[in-house]
């Protein structure tokens, strides 16, 4: 017996939450293009603002809409230099070259740009003036269809910068994306997917925006953008087989956040001073199988934390060749958790390696040929690795681990000379907080 279509539709949905782990039929539910079926409208009904209704520096100029209107499906639109009025809406496949010298304004109501269809190109323009809505999420760019390429754009004064939405294989490239002028928590994200796959986000600058994110996409690459002075660089949630990699992350209140995502590598990134009361590099949340490798997590709060990850049953994370450098903790685990291989790494500078919130001891992970300034042993045979076990315990100056309060005070002078007498004539053995049996001992990195 044949179900119906539409039964068949609802049992390929209720595989889309990855709470068993990843399965393809996610990427099926996502791609509606490959299913034969009408696409969901995926955006709440706008309302429509008459030029009255928007800023008067639009007034007088050319819509850019007629421009649009009247070029052949397939051929290139080359508008004349200048600024011209938004809102824009293409439903054909164009190709628009700016060249830098063309600006669209909405006149700071809705949103700017909006691609519906497939094989469009827009490069070389400015986008600017969308609206200040978080309920509408007025943005300067929305794309909607599949195949399309946003390059070399330069993004200003939007709300939300580039949003894509059940939107497939596009490539978002070399753009320069700012939001409103606003306090970080109401600004809005630079880039967002939202059940987008295979998706290229390249050599994109980011400043003064809150987020880029990605939540219900697979398999889309993040590689050698920039942010810079945001909130979350790249946050990911439900979204299983990403790639971050080559990017550079400044000063943002977090680096990369992996939330009840599968599948996710990170690889060779930098990420520096993310600072503040909950700044870190790298962050899990009940995420599997993920591998972080050759990055560098300088100057944060915490280079990396770990929170339930790995969360899959039998799956791991690894850590392999990273730099942790001058952090306040370079590693944290907030639960006991095992499944972490973490091997040949590189710790040097911070104030605590390794710690474990709430007390207890992370040496249920694998541990291997990482290299410690804080080792205190010798290589007589030059094979590379410390003769002894480098070993991590939990003196008294990590009080502050089985008390939060005491955080307070990590690092004083009270709590090191505590350390020191406790060092020097334990009252009790100290709890381990990790073994790392081959500790290396020239540097990984230079």
């Amino acid at each position: 017996m044949r179900l119906p279509r539409t039964l068949m539709l609802l049992g390929l949905v209720s595989l889309a939450a990855p709470s068993a782990g990843y399965n393809a039929a996610e990427d099926a539910v996502q791609d509606f293009s490959g299913m034969g079926v009408v696409r969901n409208t995926v955006d709440a009904e706008r309302p429509i603002y008459p030029l009255y209704m928007r800023d008067k520096r639009i007034h007088g100029l050319k819509p850019f809409q007629e421009l649009v209107d009247a070029a052949p499906a397939g051929s290139t639109l080359r508008p004349p230099p200048g600024h011209y009025a938004g809102p824009v809406l293409l439903t054909k496949p164009l190709i628009i070259e700016g060249d830098g010298k063309v600006t669209i304004d909405a006149g700071d109501k809705g949103t700017v740009f909006r691609i519906e269809t497939e094989n469009a190109v827009l490069r070389g323009l400015r986008l600017t003036g969308s609206g200040e809505s978080h309920d509408m999420e007025d943005a300067a760019l929305e794309i909607r269809g599949h195949h399309n390429r946003a390059e070399n754009l330069v993004i200003d004064n939007s709300l939300f910068g580039i949003d894509l939405r059940q939107a497939n294989d596009n490539v978002v490239r070399n753009n320069r994306i700012t939001s409103k002028p606003v306090a970080l928590g109401i600004r809005g994200d630079a880039i967002r997917l939202w059940y987008s796959l295979r998706n290229l986000i390249e050599g994109n600058a980011i400043a003064n925006a809150r987020d880029v994110v990605i939540w219900y996409s697979n398999h889309n690459v993040l590689r050698g953008n920039v942010s810079r002075d945001s909130r979350y660089s790249v946050h990911f949630m439900f979204s299983q087989q990403n790639t971050v990699e080559q990017n550079r992350f400044y000063n943002n209140a977090v680096g990369i956040y992996v939330m009840y995502t599968d599948g996710v590598v990170i690889r060779n990134n930098l990420i520096s001073h993310a600072t503040g009361a909950t700044g870190m590099g790298i962050g899990f949340k009940e995420a599997s199988d993920a591998l972080v490798e050759g990055n560098q997590l300088l100057y944060c709060a915490t280079g990396i934390t770990s929170d339930l990850s790995p969360f899959q049953p039998d799956s791991k994370v690894w850590m392999r060749n990273n730099k942790l450098s001058y952090n306040g903790i370079a590693l944290l685990f907030n639960s006991e958790r095992d499944g972490n291989e973490v091997e040949g790494n590189h710790f040097v500078g911070n104030i605590t390696d390794v710690a474990v919130n709430g007390g207890g001891t992370a040496s249920h992970n694998h541990w291997q040929g990482n290299q410690w300034d804080t080792y205190l042993g010798f290589d007589r045979d030059r094979d590379g690795h410390g003769d002894a076990p480098h070993e991590q315990y939990a003196y008294a100056d990590r009080i502050w681990m089985d008390t939060p309060s005491a955080q307070f005070f990590r690092a004083t002078p009270m709590l090191e000379l505590l350390d020191f007498l406790e060092r020097l004539a334990p009252f009790s053995t100290p709890d381990l907080i990790l073994r790392d049996n081959k500790p290396r001992m020239n540097p990984r990195h230079g």
